[in-house]
């Protein structure tokens, strides 16, 4: 098995936003050979939303309103410091609520600091009422994530001396120079979150990876074949885009390891469960065994 795995905190106890429990526990992930910590984005959250949550029955998110949810990239930046292997990544970031400019920035920033290590999983965005209040259209949202992706990208590529350009519906600039440049050539990769049809010729046509959000079975094997489809009608190789997929630690067994390793995931990421950093390590430490990760050497 080649499955990777990452670990997602238990965003719901308000852990994410205290030093002391982030760094212990992005430091025992690390030791026990995890590939990354994932972190959730809301830069607002409007407490009478009225917008549909799609990743539950009920419509509406399982985070209180008054749930600590800090700046993701801020808070990896600050992981990055205490640690020397593990992967940086958000799953998801609301990318339309930023502007890619300075997104491009940031991402770049910290992909030089922490030597390559960022990932970035992008959405959409659910919530109507979160985006207008970072003073975007809830209904363009789609055509202004595509641009996003692709301004960071134009600014990320090597285009010295005369710079990058571009030109689009939302953003425009020439002769534009921007560094330090992320380590890896193409950038830092861009992951799409979501199943929707949009979300899936998204990540057909612009994404290094694709991250369903809460469909197994049939629907997922549905899915991944239309994503196959549409990445070959772009011309390109479905095999070269990532798959992510979300569990929780209780969940995580020899058998579901078999069944995602049979659907060609390259990386599970495991919600935590344990709001006491004590058990959360244990947690972990038990997962790790389970899923046989070895220490990185």
């Amino acid at each position: 098995m080649t499955m990777q795995f990452a670990v997602l905190p238990p965003v719901r106890a308000g852990v994410c936003a205290d030093p002391d429990w982030m760094i212990g526990f992005a430091r025992h992930a690390e030791e026990l050979g995890f590939e990354s910590i994932v972190l959730v984005e809301h830069p607002v959250v409007i407490s009478d939303y009225t917008s549909t949550y799609p990743y539950a029955s009920s419509g509406r998110m399982p985070l209180p309103d008054d749930c600590a949810i800090p700046d993701p990239i801020d808070v990896l930046a600050f992981i990055a410091a205490a640690t020397t292997r593990l992967q940086l990544a958000t799953g998801v970031l609301v990318l339309p609520a930023h502007h890619p400019v300075i997104m491009a920035k940031r991402l770049a920033t910290v992909d030089a600091l922490s030597k390559g290590r960022v990932r970035l999983c992008i959405g959409v965005g659910w919530m109507r009422e979160e985006l207008e209040a970072c003073g975007i259209d809830f209904s363009s949202r789609g055509r202004r994530t595509d641009e996003c992706i692709d301004v960071m990208r134009a600014l990320w590529a090597d285009t010295e001396p005369d710079g990058a350009a571009f030109e689009g519906e939302f953003f425009r600039f020439s002769h534009a120079h921007t560094h330090p440049k992320p380590p890896r050539p193409g950038g830092v990769p861009i992951h799409i979150g979501g199943h929707s049809t949009a979300s899936i010729r998204r990540a057909a046509r612009r994404g290094d990876g694709w991250h369903p959000l809460g469909i197994r079975g049939d629907e997922l094997r549905t899915a991944l074949g239309q994503l196959h489809q549409e990445a070959e009608a772009a011309g390109r190789d479905p095999a070269a885009i990532e798959l992510t997929l979300t569990g929780v630690s209780t969940g995580t067994t020899p058998e579901t390891l078999a069944e995602l390793d049979e659907l060609g995931v390259d990386r599970l990421v495991v919600t935590c469960l344990q709001p006491d950093l004590e058990a959360a390590k244990d947690e972990m430490s038990h997962l790790a065994e389970t899923v046989g990760l070895q220490p990185p050497g």
